[in-house]
């Protein structure tokens, strides 16, 4: 159970930094590499960035819950 959790934790992790470096920051980011730049600047925030937003979110989400799961898993075991 500690290897799946792990394996989850690496998958999620390397997940989390990709995700994170696609959003667009102050400069414009990653994510106007993809066309993504254009049409949120003109209408606010594109769907391709609140899907994004969503990604993220559900990308940390799980991230924690591996984490927590492992701690818990890690003190029960002797």
């Amino acid at each position: 159970m500690v290897l799946a959790l792990n394996i989850i934790l690496i998958i999620t992790s390397l997940m989390l930094i990709v995700l994170i470096l696609l959003h667009r920051g102050k400069g414009g980011g990653l994510s106007s590499m993809f066309g993504g730049g254009v049409s949120s600047n003109l209408s606010g925030s594109s769907v391709a960035e609140k899907n994004l937003d969503r990604l993220t979110v559900i990308c940390g989400l799980v991230w924690i819950i591996s984490i927590v799961g492992i701690g818990l898993l890690l003190k029960i075991k002797p």
